[in-house]
């Protein structure tokens, strides 16, 4: 009995190797989606499913949630094999130029490799202060899954990035009184953003950082001027925590892969040094890379058409995506 062996198999299930999943299923590839967590979506969907995405093009706007949902929709066009919660461990090279997957679930067979792992695994940078876990469960947030439960409530934001930003704009509206707590006068969101932050009803407080939060009910937080001896009390039901997400992609660095800081170096086709396996979105890395989904999407279409290429060397050129899509 012989071991069924894909032409392509995508490794990491987000936004950017469902698209990848996708467009090889438009090029008729036998192609095979893992996934480490129990579901699709990666960080859009597990770490901020109700964010604003404003970077997808063709869209106004989206977020993780809604995403994930069109892009499902899009793959069972071609019904691809996936599997969750399955962890690639090792990437072997055979003798034939080909790859034996390593994974918690057993062995997989491919020909090829694109590797669309993002970041890697995510933990949010907590508050430099100590305070009672229990309020993680009411009080204080990391993540955002349903903008409604901050409804008619005060809402205090700490951090000056794009996520704290889009929080804060998506929040105006809902929330009674919401705050957004930055250790520096200047904002570091897209242009657009910061200027709509400014022409909003969100109550800005810089430079100050949290120097103190009491456990009350509501929340006591006490702000300290940065640089400075001014001292703010400020009281809110909810604290939103965005000072950003430590990554892990420690698993990397056993794929024998050249690594560039934390993702890999690829060319301009997006290859890696081991001939045959790819890599796409943030887990890849070359001068001037924007790491954006739209980035992403255009990666993955390179990806797979140079891995096809490699399959079958005298495959025509794809032709325009209509002329595929049946």
């Amino acid at each position: 009995m012989t071991t069924h062996q894909y032409e392509i198999t995508v490794i990491g299930g987000g936004p950017v190797g469902m698209f990848a999943t996708f467009y090889a299923g438009l090029r008729s590839a036998d192609v095979l989606l893992v996934e480490s967590l129990a579901n699709l979506g990666g960080q859009p969907y597990n770490l901020y499913p109700a964010k604003k995405l404003y970077d997808i093009a063709g869209f106004v706007e989206s977020n993780g949630q809604a995403l994930t949902e069109q892009l499902q929709q899009q793959l069972e066009h071609f019904n691809p094999e996936i599997r969750l919660a399955t962890m690639v461990t090792a990437i072997n090279q055979l003798d034939d130029g080909s790859y034996e997957l390593e994974t918690t679930t057993g062995t997989i067979l491919t020909k090829t490799v694109i590797i669309a792992t993002g970041g890697g695994a995510f933990n949010p940078r907590k508050l430099a202060i100590d305070y009672p876990p229990s309020l993680e469960e009411t009080h204080i947030h990391y993540f955002v899954r349903d903008l409604e439960q901050f409804r008619d409530t005060r809402v205090a934001i700490a951090g000056g990035g794009d996520s704290a930003i889009d929080w804060a704009l998506a929040l105006a509206p809902i929330a009674s009184e919401v705050h957004l707590i930055h250790r520096r006068n200047e904002f570091r969101g897209l242009e657009s953003s910061v200027d709509a932050l400014k022409n909003s009803r969100v109550i800005l407080h810089t430079p100050y950082l949290i120097s103190d939060l009491r456990d009350t009910d509501p929340l006591t937080l006490e702000l300290k001027e940065v640089r400075g001896d001014n001292i703010e009390t400020l009281t809110v039901d909810h604290l939103l925590v965005n000072y950003g997400f430590m990554s892990d992609n420690k698993q990397l660095r056993n794929w024998d892969l050249t690594l560039d800081r934390t993702a890999i170096a690829v060319n301009s086709q997006m290859m890696t040094n081991r001939p045959g396996i790819f890599a796409i979105g943030d887990a890849a890395a070359y001068p001037g890379k924007l790491a954006l989904i739209a980035s992403g999407f255009g990666e993955a279409p390179i990806a797979v058409s140079q891995a096809l290429g490699l399959i079958h060397p005298d495959m025509r050129q794809a032709l325009h995506s209509s002329q595929l899509y049946h």
